[in-house]
């Protein structure tokens, strides 16, 4: 794996499983439900373990801090964002798709379809070669229903598919391992950000569509956090330290207009299906004000909180 996508992977994965972890402790615990993970690194909790691809985490100092010690396949130093919300749910974590252990009645537990390097685009992460692109997450979503069929019965598998919570992260790959992989790249010659912005929303308006005709119906969408403020980011673009301009803006104009999306996509279907995280503004907290979080701590975990158990309860219902 290139020092790039590892320090970016383990940036945003920092900011938004620190976030999870700040409002965790008075999160309540629902109904066990089956949870469903698509997206990319920063939710891949092992599938490219069974890849081969360069887009990988099974070596240390990936797992330190995970119960075992050792990597796992996820994208981080213990747990990830999946792990967090099956903990403060009461769900037992997710098994990776391509996991041989995915059978029986640990089908019913959920699945993870992510796969760290995958983008919107399909053309995004393609110098990692073998990973399980968008597209064919969905497809496995499909095969993973087919197979529960076959233990709980049609009807009781879509009963379980309807009230499953389903998280999505996607986006943050397609600015940085695709527009702004390297200087003119193909996606940069063809359009103008503001205009790459808008093709990429489109694209993902699509991929949500599909995951609602297959069953989901109670969506958490991650936004992009603050791309230009990654180490690796810093390190390429910046001679001051302050965060990349572009990619700051990339993710100021994706943001918003994803949040636009998933409210368009609601008024279509008049049902509050998808619900938006914004994961930017979090972290970008955590980054311009960073004393506040030694003296302000638990002021500022309690007012976090309320807004994290408001969008659990929001999906959970």
């Amino acid at each position: 794996m290139t020092k790039m996508m590892s320090c970016s992977f383990s940036s945003f994965s920092f900011a938004i499983i620190l976030m999870l972890s700040l409002f965790s402790f008075s999160l309540h615990k629902v109904e066990a439900r089956a949870f469903f993970v698509f997206g990319d690194s920063l939710v891949d909790n092992g599938n490219n373990n069974y890849l081969i691809t360069s887009a990988r985490a099974d070596s240390p100092p990936y797992g330190i801090d995970y119960p075992s010690h050792r990597p796992t396949g996820r994208f981080s130093n213990g747990l990830n964002i999946p792990d967090i919300i099956s903990e403060q749910l009461g769900m037992e974590p997710t098994l990776p798709y391509l996991s041989p252990e995915l059978t029986g009645d640990k089908l019913l537990v959920g699945a993870n379809f992510a796969s760290a390097g995958v983008g919107i685009l399909n053309d995004t992460g393609i110098q990692f070669l073998n990973i399980i692109r968008i597209g064919k997450q969905l497809e496995y979503f499909e095969q993973y229903q087919r197979r529960v069929s076959g233990v709980i019965g049609a009807e009781q598998t879509q009963q379980l598919v309807n009230s499953a919570l389903v998280l999505i992260t996607l986006g943050g790959n397609d600015f940085v391992n695709n527009y702004y992989l390297v200087p003119f790249s193909a996606r940069s010659r063809q359009f103008a950000l503001p205009d790459y912005v808008r093709y990429l929303i489109y694209e993902y308006r699509k991929i949500l569509q599909k995951l609602y005709e297959l069953g989901a119906r109670r969506v958490l969408v991650t936004g992009t956090g603050p791309m230009g403020c990654v180490p690796a980011e810093l390190a390429q673009r910046s001679r001051t330290g302050e965060c990349a301009v572009e990619l700051q803006r990339a993710a100021s104009l994706f943001n918003p207009q994803l949040t636009q999306l998933l409210s368009d996509l609601n008024a279509q279907l008049a049902a509050d299906v998808f619900v938006a995280a914004n994961t930017y503004t979090m972290h970008m907290d955590f980054v311009s004000n960073p004393q506040a979080y030694d003296s302000m701590l638990w002021t500022r975990t309690i007012q976090w909180d309320r807004t994290m158990h408001t969008i659990i309860k929001s999906v959970s219902k």
